[in-house]
């Protein structure tokens, strides 16, 4: 099964550079050139991970895909890519962690490199996800074994 990535960038030709990278390297990539083309694929497919560009119709865009990317049930892990990686206080904001991508891909970047990166954000993300599934099954035999 492919791992399927949304690929978020302004700029055609990092975009399609890009898609063209990562699809070498067996991924299924989508693309779309703004935010709001991002919240409807967002909407009408499941992925893997989802990247975006940070500063693309605003300095705050990528932020704004990556929480629209956090509020999807099927939880894809996120990446902003950007040349000028902000400090944690300004991705942070108002939006706690919840709102803060995974990982940061800092421009510019190799091919090995960003496959390098993006293979192990994979890992780590289904790594989490399959821990807080153990926790959550937990749960109830907890609560269970507490209550007798």
């Amino acid at each position: 099964m492919k791992r399927r990535i949304l690929l978020v960038d302004d700029d055609m030709a990092v975009l399609l550079t890009l898609k063209a990278v990562l699809e070498l390297h067996g991924f299924e990539v989508e693309t779309a050139a703004s935010t709001a083309q991002a919240f409807a694929r967002l909407e009408s497919a499941a992925y893997h991970m989802v990247i975006s560009d940070l500063r693309m119709e605003t300095e705050q865009a990528g932020m704004e895909v990556i929480r629209a990317a956090r509020r999807q049930s099927y939880d894809p892990a996120t990446a902003l890519l950007t040349a000028y990686p902000p400090s944690s206080e300004h991705l942070n904001g108002e939006q706690g962690t919840d709102g803060q991508p995974d990982s940061m891909l800092v421009k510019p970047l190799g091919t090995n490199d960003l496959v390098r990166q993006i293979e192990a954000l994979l890992i780590r993300h289904a790594d989490r996800q399959q821990l807080r599934q153990r926790n959550t099954s937990a749960q109830p035999q907890l609560r269970r074994r507490s209550a007798g």
